[in-house]
């Protein structure tokens, strides 16, 4: 099936990475050049075993430090700066950035997928700023002026092809700026190899890929259409269409449409030797994932529940789901399907991870009564009143009691701002 690439809207998509970005942040807040010093961004700078988060490119090339690395790995050197995460810090700058490319184009033109990357639309620009490689060197200087901040961009005929195109080849060039369109897709996109670098395909697509034959994204391109659908379904058609290179979905909608789902994942502070504790844990980040989707007054199907054990297990856990009969939002629904998918399948090895996801969503108001439960009106209610005095008073002003039990996270999570200190 060919695509008649021609009749396809004509936009151009700015994916935007900054360099480095929560260490250069750190390092610019202490007068540091960003380029050329070695600072290393630090869980807890008081904890041996803490992780590095984020790493500038000399520390990188000078001490072969990365991010994952410990702590206890950094050798005693005086050029080396240790920092705390302090994400309070990097939601600020990363909020001005957004408003230096609110500068260029409507708010609306511009979606941040994450605290360091952003799409954004520049259709409609030229005038203005002339042709999208003025443009983007312009982005580059305002970055750097304003913030002492590098940043690549890769430009893309749509949000698909921008992303690709800046993970594969403009953060390898030296001016950091390359562009990809139609023209690009059997040349460029069709080699990659493994699958895993092709935006929106993780471990277990690329996994049931393999066992199909699929290995780079120009088999999966000629592969029949009809027997993708019938293995993965609409994530089947998303898959034919975003190997040709074919996205059309709009700005700030998830990769693959339809697959909206509410998630919490958290790497366990410690091995979690104790199926209750662990159960805890579950139970808290069904809380969460609840809260997520009240919030937004949506209710979901299909309820997913990841372990990871710890490396020394040998083998990396399991990731399973279940669909349930009614459409919920309930803690303790999304609970008690998660705590079967732990029985069924959780082998008694120490647990490292953790995740919680809510998905096959719908509108809060599909959710049917039931003529066997005369509970569930109430219990949806009190997810909101819960909600509401959180929002009002703080997140750990209610917590359920499992919070204060030795295992429980929550209370400790609540402190922090993405996950590490504010």
């Amino acid at each position: 099936m060919d695509v008649m690439y021609e009749s396809l809207p004509k936009r151009t998509i700015f994916c935007i990475d900054m360099k480095s970005f929560y260490a250069s942040c750190a390092a610019v807040a202490l007068g540091l050049d960003p380029l050329t010093c070695h600072l290393a961004v630090v869980g807890d700078t008081n904890r041996d075993g803490s992780v590095i988060l984020a790493a500038t490119p000399a520390l990188k090339r000078d001490f072969g430090l990365k991010t994952g690395n410990r702590l206890f790995e950094v050798p005693k050197d005086s050029r080396i700066r240790l920092v705390n995460a302090t994400m309070a810090t990097y939601l600020n700058v990363s909020v001005q950035v957004t408003d230096l490319f609110h500068k260029y184009v409507p708010m609306e033109a511009i979606h941040t997928y994450s605290v360091d990357e952003s799409f954004v639309d520049i259709r409609g620009t030229e005038r203005l700023w002339g042709n999208e490689w003025e443009l983007a060197r312009r982005i580059q200087k305002d970055l750097l002026k304003q913030f002492g901040l590098t940043c690549a961009i890769g430009i893309g005929s749509n949000m698909l092809l921008a992303k690709v195109c800046l993970d594969l080849e403009a953060k390898n060039q030296p001016g950091g700026i390359a562009k990809w369109t139609y023209d690009d897709v059997e040349e460029k996109l069709w080699p990659i190899t493994p699958l895993q670098k092709m935006w929106g395909i993780g471990s277990r697509i690329e996994k049931r890929l393999h066992q199909m034959g699929i290995f780079t994204v120009g088999q999966l391109a000629k592969f029949p259409l009809n027997k993708l659908e019938k293995k993965f379904g609409i994530m089947g058609n998303q898959l034919y269409y975003h190997a040709r290179g074919v996205d059309l979905s709009e700005l700030g909608a998830p990769i693959l449409s339809g697959q909206i789902s509410y998630g919490k994942s958290q790497i366990l502070m410690r091995d979690y030797d104790d199926p209750v504790q662990v159960k805890r844990v579950i139970l808290e980040m069904c809380e969460e994932v609840a809260a997520r989707a009240r919030k937004e007054e949506r209710a979901g199907q299909t309820i997913s529940l990841g372990i990871g054990y710890s490396k020394e297990v040998g083998h990396s856990g399991f990731h399973r789901q279940i669909t349930v009969a009614e459409p919920t939002n309930i803690t303790m629904e999304l609970y008690n399907a998660c705590l079967r998918l732990f029985d069924r399948n959780y082998d008694g090895s120490i647990v490292r991870r953790v995740s919680v996801a809510l998905a096959n969503i719908c509108e809060d108001t599909s959710m049917q009564l039931n003529l066997f439960d005369t509970t569930r009106p109430k219990q949806r209610a009190l997810g909101y009143v819960m909600d509401e005095i959180r929002r009002k008073h703080g997140a750990n002003a209610l917590l359920r009691g499992i919070s204060y039990t030795e295992g429980g996270t929550a209370r400790h999570r609540n402190t922090l701002v993405g996950g590490h200190k504010s």
